[in-house]
């Protein structure tokens, strides 16, 4: 059964919610009796088969004659097990990181990371029948997470794409016992043409840009040469002495112009005496 429509099924964890599953049967409390019975003759040759000692970082699920023992998970420390009748299974809690295989949506291989840990491991192994890395790597969550974002977004490494796939696929692993820390996307793949056509977007939008920038600067220089056309014809100084820097600007040059500089008042005079001719 794939894990991509993998959900818990009600009976078994409404048995896991409650003490149900510790009623064994009479023939179930016979056997556990009989070993009990059992350790208590051989000890203390049977105390080194009896105690288990797990890490920090380990839980210990134990069966009963199939059935999860009342009170969940135990560890870390020592704990205590009949021969014959229980078996347990170690579970690591620390967190894992692992790479899922490359998604695709729209043509686009999309590869990433998930960084998981066990946040109940009782659930987590009786829930699924798949390892978690399987279940988390198969799950239908993440193809749709990355469907609903466009490509640009996750090209530019923002943020919000890995948290929302976070998020989500959290949410869909809650049930099985998994908690998903992040997702981290590592590689994304984009076709050849998908490539190209990217690129002369992004060229499109640059010189768009520079022409935006261009007109702006040309606008605000011809505000400044306004304001300051205002300020030199309200001062005859200052137009005399702009007059003189044009000259030596000129003049600071290799060139065979010959210029002959005229009196500004004399211009004044030529221009007032056209202009009263014209009216």
């Amino acid at each position: 059964e794939s894990c991509q429509d993998l959900k818990p099924l009600p009976r078994l964890s409404q048995e896991l919610s409650n003490n149900s599953r510790f009623f064994l049967g009479v023939c179930g409390w016979i056997l556990v009796i009989v070993s009990f019975f059992f350790t208590i003759i051989t000890f203390p040759i049977s105390v080194w088969m009896c105690i288990k000692i797990i890490k920090e970082y380990e839980r210990a699920i134990i069966f009963r004659l199939g059935r999860i023992l009342k009170g969940g998970a135990k560890g870390p420390g020592l704990f205590f097990v009949l021969p014959c009748t229980d078996n347990f299974i170690k579970v690591d809690m620390r967190t894992i990181s692992f790479d899922i295989p490359p998604q695709e949506a729209i043509q686009t291989m999309i590869k990433t990371g998930i960084y998981s840990r066990m946040n109940d491991s009782c659930m987590c192994y009786v829930e699924t029948s798949e390892s978690m890395q399987r279940c988390l790597a198969k799950h239908s969550t993440l193809y749709t997470t990355f469907r609903g974002h466009p490509i640009s977004l996750f090209l530019s490494g923002t943020p919000s794409s890995e948290d929302g796939g976070n998020a989500t696929l959290d949410e869909a692993t809650d049930d099985w016992g998994v908690k998903v820390e992040r997702v981290e996307i590592k590689d994304v793949k984009l076709p050849v043409q998908l490539q190209r056509a990217m690129a002369a977007e992004a060229e499109a939008s640059r010189e768009a840009r520079a022409k935006v920038i261009a007109a702006e600067g040309e606008m605000n220089a011809s505000r400044a040469l306004k304001e300051a056309s205002i300020v030199i014809s309200e001062s005859p100084a200052a137009l005399q002495l702009r007059y003189l820097q044009t000259l030596t600007t000129i003049a600071s040059e290799k060139n065979s112009t010959i210029i002959f500089p005229l009196p500004i008042d004399l211009l004044q005079g030529i221009m007032g005496a056209k202009g009263g001719k014209q009216q």
